[in-house]
């Protein structure tokens, strides 16, 4: 066994339980959220997100326990989409915290944004969750894109 190899068990070690617990089940997830990104039309997509709320940036209020979820989750996507071989991007992060917080019954808000793109003629797009005071992924956005759909659950 290398260094390297029983560094990382040493650290998965350390982690929460609950990330112990998730890490490959969401690590799983941001697999298949990215393979229906790829393979699937989003009006097929949409109605997993939660009710589609137009543009109003509505941030659900969340209490303590919810709120404390939703950081675990964010702390273990970022983490699972750290060691995925495929594009864990942004949308296949929101996908995948919208299903976990969904199970856990957190109120979540899924937004969808674009901005003009700083380099070329064109727009960047970009997805981020929230619940309450919490950016479960995606970071706080509202200041960088104009938000052109939500969904909330």
């Amino acid at each position: 066994m290398t260094f390297s190899v029983f560094r990382k068990l040493c650290s998965y070690a350390s982690l929460p339980l609950f990330h112990k617990l998730w890490f490959v089940p969401i690590w799983l997830l941001l697999g298949l959220a990215r393979a229906m990104i790829l393979a699937v039309p989003f009006r097929l997509i949409a109605p997993i997100l939660g009710q589609a709320l137009g543009t109003s940036a509505a941030v659900p209020l969340a209490g303590p326990n919810q709120e404390m979820r939703a950081r675990h989750i964010g702390q273990t996507i970022r983490l699972a989409s750290r060691y995925s071989p495929w594009d864990a991007n942004c949308l296949a992060q929101a996908i995948a915290a919208r299903i976990v917080m969904g199970l856990y019954g957190v109120p979540y808000a899924l937004f969808f944004g674009l901005a003009r793109s700083t380099g070329q003629a064109g727009l960047d797009a970009h997805a981020w969750t929230v619940s309450g005071r919490i950016a479960v992924t995606g970071g706080y956005s509202f200041d960088q894109f104009t938000i052109v759909g939500v969904y909330a659950g």
